[in-house]
């Protein structure tokens, strides 16, 4: 754990799960967050206190939903591990060993206030693999990972039709794709049910999805992708996370009644493909006001990292509302993530991860001054 232990007074704190609180004091202890309050917080004797006044302390920004370090910005084929496209089922493989965390792409995260990320594998298999939480600062990826694995990466829709349609392969359709998912499962059950079977990576990955040991991460963009995700998971009984859902809207109550998170996006990109059609920055509020527990992600490097506030900047003015709007990019991925203990929100025993910006971080001339991960300033 860092020893960092310091204070910093005046500004505006947006600790996420309370309100804001003006003028407000944050004390950081061996790198965790030791107290945060009004100007009347006491702070120990001889604990360095730093004047903050005007700035706004925000906790760092969260991104349930990308591809850092597994497809390095600039560098084509050779950067872009993102894929094992050669088995529609590679539950087997992990994000965790693709990343470079020397790539700028954690540089411009910093820069952004993107002091932890979720890394998935990409879209082109049906079954892609385990995602990684990790923060967004280290000299290799082992210091770096929050949560491993916390999620196995599927597709549904375009991506695996068109990838294994080309080589001639199942899946070529939607009702393939879908029929892979449940035969894997099947086998996944029967696997978990054998006497001393040999093991099986591609099963041991499935098996902790049956277990609800960590979530299903389903990328899926039209209503109709979004329907089997929801079918094929009641059918065998996992935890669903909706990601990108671009029509996540027009079944938002049923999703919200399963109590299913929907990571939207990504928002500052064209519409590259027929099922993104639909994509509209007015869909995040739609889904918040039926109740959905909603994250916003970049889809890095589809959108830079760092403009993972500018997005939430367009939902804001599309009508979502702007405490929500924060919490889409804090509390809520931290949560998806199964790393809401330790970030999120700024309170007492949580790490010390957090942005001092300028001013308003939904002020577009708001930029961050200063990033600390585990109280470390890192940028």
């Amino acid at each position: 754990m860092s020893e960092a232990t310091f204070a910093l007074r005046g500004a505006t704190i947006v600790p996420i799960t309370a309100a804001h609180i003006e003028h407000g004091v944050i004390l950081i202890e061996n790198g965790r967050i030791s107290a945060v309050g009004g100007a009347d917080l006491p702070v120990p004797e001889g604990v360095p206190v730093e004047d903050a006044t005007g700035k706004w302390i925000v906790p760092g920004l969260i991104d349930a939903h990308t591809h850092l370090g597994v497809h390095e910005v600039a560098e084509g084929w050779a950067g872009n591990d993102t894929n094992e496209m050669t088995d529609p089922n590679t539950a087997y493989v992990r994000a965790l060993d693709g990343i470079n965390p020397t790539e700028p792409g954690f540089a411009e995260a910093l820069q952004g206030g993107v002091l932890a990320v979720n890394v998935n594998p990409g879209s082109g298999n049906v079954i892609g693999g385990e995602t990684v939480a990790i923060k967004t600062v280290g000299r290799f990826v082992d210091e770096m990972v929050l949560r491993s694995p916390s999620g196995v990466k599927s597709a549904l829709g375009e991506n695996p039709k068109r990838v294994y349609g080309e080589q001639k392969k199942t899946p070529s359709t939607r009702l393939g794709t879908a029929g892979v998912l449940r035969k894997a499962f099947v086998e996944a059950e029967n696997y978990r049910a054998a006497d001393d079977p040999a093991r099986d990576l591609t099963l041991e990955v499935l098996v902790k999805v049956l277990e609800r040991e960590i979530p299903w991460r389903q990328h899926c963009h039209r209503a109709d992708d979004i329907a089997t995700a929801l079918r094929v998971a009641e059918e065998f009984g996992y935890d669903l996370v909706l990601d990108h859902g671009t029509e996540a809207h027009l079944l938002a109550d049923v999703i919200a009644e399963r109590g299913i998170p929907v990571i939207f996006g990504p928002l500052l990109c064209s519409r590259s493909k027929v099922e993104t059609v639909n994509r509209w920055p007015e869909n995040a509020a739609k889904l918040a006001a039926a109740g959905v527990e909603l994250a916003i992600t970049t889809d890095h490097p589809v959108v830079p990292i760092e403009h993972l506030v500018i997005q939430v900047m367009l939902a804001v003015k599309a009508g979502l509302d702007r405490d929500t709007a924060l919490r889409s990019v804090t509390i809520n991925p931290a949560k998806i993530m199964g790393v809401d203990d330790r970030l999120g929100s700024l309170e007492a025993g949580k790490d010390a991860d957090f942005c001092i910006w300028s001013g308003d971080p939904l002020d577009i001339y708001s930029k961050v001054e200063r990033a600390y991960i585990d109280g470390e300033q890192v940028a």
